[in-house]
């Protein structure tokens, strides 16, 4: 038997050669700021063998929690497999960024929040609506007599981390808040009627948008590399579920979410 071949330690039937040892701790070394040391690998790979043939003596892998999390660990690994170097290759040019920003610009707003509780009755979401559109009613009614918006927020927004500054939430874009379509579509100085979020409505006002000079780079870079994955991903899964049989009871999708 050659020097790599040689056993360093087995656990049952699984036994560990030199030739295994030695790659395992190199890649370690090659991948992690702080390596472990030999011993530590060998006290980690054990343990790691014994938990595994421990879990198995349980039939832990029948278990529909722990098959869950080996599908999820197939389609990762198909993913990365199929799409990774696709991925890691993404090109991203300064003609991309700026494309895209002329779609999502990023958008100063201030609103007048209306809150009700993260676990809302239907009865509680009703009675935030109608406050919100009697709050909007008002807002018009003083915005065309002048009264500035920011004196409108301290009288009824719910929200205590802008009410004191205006209800000003700063530059926002199209991932960081679930409205920006409606943002999108209006111009400096627009108030909306209540749009409504997971947290309650929003009567807002835009007051500035940011031109490209100015903008965040590494969003707008990242945000691009989202859409080209997305692409990357949609194609990939196009062509795939052609090669099976695919039914969906639309019906059934609806009565899911009542």
């Amino acid at each position: 038997m050659g020097a790599q071949a040689q056993v360093v330690f087995s656990v049952g039937n699984t036994k560990v050669t030199v030739d295994e040892f030695k790659k395992r701790l190199a890649d370690y070394k090659s991948s992690t700021f702080n390596p472990p040391s030999a011993e530590q690998l060998l006290e980690d790979w054990v343990r790691f063998e014994v938990g595994v043939q421990e879990a198995e003596k349980q039939k832990m892998q029948t278990d529909p929690a722990v098959k869950e999390r080996y599908r999820q660990v197939l389609y990762n690994a198909l993913l990365e497999k199929n799409l990774g170097k696709k991925v890691e290759q993404i090109p991203i040019t300064e003609a991309d960024m700026k494309e895209y920003y002329k779609h999502n610009p990023e958008i100063r707003l201030s609103h007048i929040f209306i809150e009700y509780p993260v676990k809302a009755t239907a009865e509680q979401h009703e009675i935030a609506r109608k406050r919100a559109g009697e709050i909007y009613e008002t807002v018009k009614k003083e915005l065309r007599n002048k009264r500035p918006f920011e004196e409108l927020v301290k009288l009824y927004s719910d929200d205590l981390a802008t009410k004191d500054n205006g209800g000003d939430m700063g530059f926002q874009s199209r991932v960081t808040v679930p409205f920006y379509e409606t943002l999108v579509k209006m111009r400096v100085g627009d108030v909306s009627a209540p749009i409504e979020s997971r947290q309650g409505y929003h009567i807002v006002k835009v007051t500035g948008r940011n031109n490209y000079e100015d903008a965040d780079k590494r969003q707008v870079r990242a945000a691009v590399f989202d859409e080209k994955r997305a692409k990357i991903f949609n194609d990939y899964f196009e062509k795939l579920k052609k090669q099976y049989r695919i039914q969906v009871n639309k019906d059934a999708v609806k009565a899911a979410q009542q």
